[in-house]
């Protein structure tokens, strides 16, 4: 599991204006959560946010890319995209960005079916 870093610290202090935001290790890196659903990962120092068909569009605009990984058969993106570089230094720049994460990462949990206890 990640240290938590002095880049996630702030990533969290940016992100204060979405809400409670938390951020929990995971593979190397770190899940940014608001309410136990996940909407951002951080890898090596970069912040991606959930994106789906409803909010890619404004990513791929900023000329951001997907999150990609060295899968057992190559790359693999994943529906993470990086958050445009000024946007992580004012709070109220990113807002926009990490809310339509969030909205990306409910649309993303509200299709899958729930699991039975």
């Amino acid at each position: 599991m990640a240290a938590r870093s002095e880049f996630v610290d702030f990533l969290l202090e940016q992100l204060v204006l979405v809400g409670p935001v938390a951020a929990r290790a995971m593979f190397g890196g770190h899940g940014i959560y608001l309410h136990g659903t996940m909407f951002g990962l951080v890898a090596s120092d970069t912040l991606y946010l959930k994106v789906d068909d409803a909010n890619r569009d404004s990513f791929e605009a900023a000329g951001m890319g997907p999150f990609v990984y060295d899968g057992k058969k190559g790359p693999v993106a994943m529906s993470y995209y990086e958050v445009p570089p000024g946007a992580l230094e004012d709070p109220e720049a990113l807002l926009p960005w990490a809310q339509s994460a969030v909205a990306a990462a409910s649309r993303a949990k509200a299709k899958k079916p729930r699991r039975r206890r």
